[in-house]
């Protein structure tokens, strides 16, 4: 009997498993009926993007807002098709008579994956389903659809809008500025904006197709199109914001925080440290710094100070070795003379001088430098000679000039006063000639120059100063660098020759040197150019040159002839053919007489290309003395005397002391 009990038993527990079995597979077929391959429906929104009670997927590919499936769940034109015929349902997009499967959907970028992969050559408008009459505008503007612009297997999608046309590629803010034409909440999100886009294509030649799209703000993320579909992002609670340091989440943003007891900075990997144990000490060496360091300043200004002033003292130094004046000092304590003559000016006195070489102190300049008027403090005017460029050659010829001008006394030669020797750029003082450069006087722009009669009398006093450094100094010069600009005129237009520095001596026993030529074209001796033979010809032919300035108001640098010759070619040939009133100044033909044409044959004769066919300047000084004797004798003294008169009114000259104002020309030429 037990033994059937446990038989029974036994049986009723096999039959209570199997009917349990059983069960199990009647829950699991409904299950897989109700798996059956349908659109997925949501009674709320659970996904970013996501309408309620609208379908939100399609085979596993999500659906977000503007597009949908059912009618009000998608914004105009943004209309796609779930086909469940298949086991996974699929996608459907119809352009036309195409159909794309959507694989993707992207609100941010605004792009959707599809296949098969091709390319869409024309823009695509999803078609918008009309009613019957013409359609409708919203605020303006034409209905719009879902530009589509393809990529080969990637879709770009926009709205299809021109409300946003005129407002170019600005963002423009939620939820007010968005566009309202489609007469829904599209990108109307609070923290988004929306912005104007254009199509890569064109549907004809004045045609680009215009929309927008829209984005959350910063540290939002979400659906923009939707209201309210921007939420904020909890930034705190990705660690790897905050490094792990106290993190504060605040709308659009995130703050972070050292915790207590550390400094630092928080939104970088072990940026906040503990501070140093000794930070009492610190701030003590702090403050009493900070009190000391007043004094370290001043302290080291003063410092700063006396090494400048050390360095300066030193480099004025070796400037004036550098500029020889240890041989300049031999040379004026051989000459008790030169002494007498010569002063040495300190650097300082000359600045202050010049007010610092102010520009407007600048008198003119030549090939060696540049000249400033100034007032020593002894209240003498004198003219300083500042050199332009510092090389050896240019000291070299500075030390030549000190050396040749601290020997000659002719009242026909500018007088040095000193030199300074502090300075990297060599400094000559002379003697302050008020009046301007013989070519200042010749070439204004008047009809009337200076007068004849004073033109003869430049032209002897400045043969005079050359006969003198040929002839009569101590040893010959060559000044190789005669010409108008070079001859200073007082206030009674008296002969100052000046500018030594390209100047040579000639032993006495030698005819010439050989240097490298040097000189201003126009007045250069042609012979010495081709040679590089220095004689006192060369001289002769740049007098030469200023005799036929003085003659015909030309001027040697610039002149060419209707035949292209210069100056001097075009002289010589006309007075060989007797054609000298061609080329004559017409005041000189008004004011002079028979001593013209015999200044003329002189300056021819001064000319000629080979050197020792020119006479010496002691002849040339000679002949212009008789010829200038002669002159003073003639009964031309009235015209001369108005001619004089006149000039001196036109051009506000000073001469015997007396200024007059211009009041008919224009200023003398620039210099």
């Amino acid at each position: 009997m037990h033994r059937w009990s446990s038989y029974y038993r036994r049986r009723r527990l096999k039959l209570k498993a199997c009917s349990t079995v059983l069960l199990v597979l009647l829950l699991l077929l409904v299950v897989a009926a109700d798996a059956k391959p349908t659109p997925q429906r949501h009674q709320h929104q659970n996904q970013m993007g996501l309408l309620p009670n609208c379908t939100t997927s399609c085979g596993g590919v999500s659906v977000p807002y503007p597009f949908g499936i059912e009618r009000g769940c998608y914004l105009h034109g943004f209309r796609l098709t779930c086909n469940t015929s298949y086991r996974t349902p699929r996608l459907h997009l119809w352009l036309g008579t195409v159909l794309y499967v959507i694989t993707s959907i992207s609100l941010d970028p605004s792009t959707m994956r599809f296949r098969p992969s091709q390319l869409i050559m024309e823009p695509s408008l999803v078609p918008v389903p009309r009613g019957p009459g013409p359609s409708k505008s919203i605020n303006g503007t034409e209905p719009p659809g879902c530009h589509l612009f393809s990529k080969q297997a990637r879709l770009d999608w926009e709205v299809g809008s021109t409300a946003l046309q005129l407002q170019g590629r600005r963002r423009q803010h939620g939820p007010k500025t968005c566009p309202r034409d489609l007469g829904s909440k599209a990108c109307h999100s609070s923290h988004s904006s929306c912005w104007a886009t254009s199509g890569p294509y064109t549907r004809s030649s004045n045609y680009t197709p215009t929309g927008y799209v829209c984005g959350c703000h910063d540290g939002y993320q979400g659906n923009p199109y939707l209201t309210r579909g921007c939420q904020d992002i909890d930034e705190c609670s990705d660690p790897a914001k905050c490094f792990g340091h106290n993190c504060t989440n605040l709308p659009g943003k995130y703050l972070c925080h050292c915790p207590k007891g550390t400094t630092g900075d928080p939104y970088i990997q072990n940026g906040c440290v503990e501070p140093h144990p000794n930070t009492e000490l610190i701030i003590g060496l702090g403050v009493g710094i900070g009190a000391m360091l007043p004094f370290l300043v001043i302290g080291t200004t003063f410092i700063i100070r006396k090494i400048k002033a050390q360095r300066k003292k030193n480099m004025r130094r070796r400037f004036f070795k550098q500029n020889r004046g240890q041989l300049l000092q031999q040379l004026v304590c051989q000459s008790g003379n030169i002494a007498e003559r010569m002063i040495v000016v300190t650097l300082e006195e000359l600045e202050k001088a010049t007010n610092n070489f102010d520009t407007t102190r600048e008198l003119g300049g030549g090939a060696h430098g540049t000249v400033y008027k100034g007032i020593l403090s002894s209240l003498h005017v004198v003219a300083i000679k500042k050199s332009k460029i510092v090389i050896q050659r240019e000291i070299d010829d500075f030390i030549n000039e000190v050396a040749i001008l601290s020997q000659i006394n002719h009242r026909n030669i500018v007088k040095l006063h000193g030199c300074c020797l502090e300075t990297e750029v060599p400094l000559l003082v002379y003697e302050f000639i008020s009046n301007g450069t013989l070519y200042d006087h010749l070439h204004v722009d008047c009809l009337i120059s200076l007068p004849w009669k004073d033109r003869l009398r430049i032209a002897v006093e400045a043969a005079r100063a050359l006969a003198y450094l040929h002839s009569l100094a101590s040893m010959p010069i060559i000044h190789r660098d005669v010409k108008s600009p070079n001859i200073l005129l007082d206030s009674n237009l008296t002969v100052k020759l000046s500018d030594f520095g390209a100047s040579r001596y000639i032993p006495i026993d030698q005819s010439g040197v050989d240097t490298l030529v040097q000189g201003t074209f126009g007045y250069l001796d042609p012979m010495y150019y081709s040679t590089g033979r220095l004689t006192d010809k060369s001289d002769v032919y740049s007098f030469g040159v200023i005799l036929i300035e003085l003659l015909t108001r030309k001027k040697p640098v610039s002149y060419r002839s209707p035949k292209g010759d210069g100056l001097v070619n075009h002289f010589s040939t006309l007075v060989s053919e007797g054609n000298l009133v061609q080329i004559l100044d017409p005041q000189v033909i008004k004011e002079g007489g028979g001593e013209v044409t015999d200044i003329a044959l002189l300056a021819k004769i001064c000319v000629k290309f080979v050197s020792k066919d020119r006479p010496t300047m002691r002849q040339v000084e000679m002949t212009l003395e008789s010829i200038h004797a002669a002159k003073e004798y003639t009964s031309s003294d009235d015209v001369t005397d108005e001619s004089e008169e006149y000039y001196v009114q036109a051009n506000g000259l000073s001469v015997g002391g007396k200024s007059v104002d211009a009041t008919t020309c224009q200023d003398m030429i620039d210099r």
